[in-house]
């Protein structure tokens, strides 16, 4: 997990900005800025990059590196802090709270504006942006590329896609967007993979997850990456998130990703709850109805 940088913002002055922001323009042409190119980055004299390179250093927002020249690059702290201080000044949130949920791929944070929302910092590529870049479309026709990049166009194509889907399909509704983190509404309810079902809803919920497959379907978008975990269950019903690796329903591997998202489901939902599920219901079938645009109930398959 990333270092919470919230803290870190009554503490930082402008011209710590403006480094922050002069390395994140250097890094669009090299991983390591180097040095002597900061005061044209940043707008700062000599003495003011010197100064400003030792508090982000000591704050860990920057990284130093001395090799056949002196060069800089930020850590994703870094990055974080300008996501954030830029929705701020966007009146996009107010306050900073506790975490909400912590992946490979993402940190979630709940944060405030004029009600409880969430802000998620999208990390691909943090760890190997090199695997990441060859398997994502959206990395995958840049031939430079860094984590930094990666995590930003993750973050631009989840919320185009949230904001083509919201709300026709339930998906949290998108509030804002600013370099690699997405605000959004804080879903209620609790995860799939941590809820267990009464007996007479079993199937219901499973109904409720097709159709919203089907929907995100007939608006253009395949998840491609359907599981219990990213899935929320309440009261009101259910609701799909994590769509950076969606695909449009025209892409080559559409049809193959619709009946993976399909056994996913309801491979989980058989797992689980076995005596319910009936086995006559395959992704196939229910794949040609999405695709159809003839999907109504899941009695039709049984």
């Amino acid at each position: 997990m990333v270092r919470n940088v919230a803290g870190l913002l009554p503490e930082l002055e402008d011209e710590d900005f403006y480094l922050l922001s002069g390395v994140e323009q250097g890094m669009r042409f090299s991983e390591w800025v180097q040095r002597e190119k900061l005061p044209k980055f940043t707008e700062l004299t000599d003495e003011e990059v010197d100064y400003r390179l030792e508090r982000c250093l000591k704050r860990g927002l920057i990284e130093k590196k001395t090799i056949q020249y002196e060069g800089y690059t930020l850590q994703f702290e870094g990055y974080d802090v300008l996501a954030l201080r830029a929705l701020v000044e966007q009146d996009t949130i107010s306050e900073f709270g506790s975490p909400l949920g912590v992946g490979k791929e993402s940190d979630v944070y709940e944060v405030k504006s004029y009600k409880p929302l969430a802000l998620k910092y999208h990390r691909e590529g943090y760890t190997n942006f090199r695997e990441v870049h060859k398997e994502r479309d959206y990395t995958s026709d840049n031939d430079h590329v860094s984590w930094m990049y990666t995590a930003r166009k993750a973050a631009e194509r989840e919320h185009g896609i949230l904001e083509s889907l919201y709300p026709d399909v339930a998906v949290p509704q998108p509030i804002g967007q600013n370099r690699h983190a997405i605000v959004m509404e804080k879903m209620d309810g609790v995860e799939l993979s941590r809820t267990r079902l009464e007996d007479e809803q079993i199937l219901g919920v499973l109904e409720l997850l097709l159709a919203e497959i089907a929907r995100a379907y007939t608006n253009g978008y395949v998840h491609a990456d359907m599981s219990e975990y990213n899935v929320f269950v309440d009261e009101a019903g259910v609701k799909i998130f994590d769509w950076p690796q969606a695909v449009p329903t025209d892409h080559e591997n559409a049809a193959k990703f619709l009946r993976r998202d399909l056994t996913n489901i309801v491979g989980y939902f058989r797992r689980k709850y076995p005596q319910y599920v009936p086995d006559d219901l395959g992704s196939d079938e229910l794949a040609e109805s999405i695709t159809a645009d003839s999907f109504e109930t899941i009695t039709d398959f049984v």
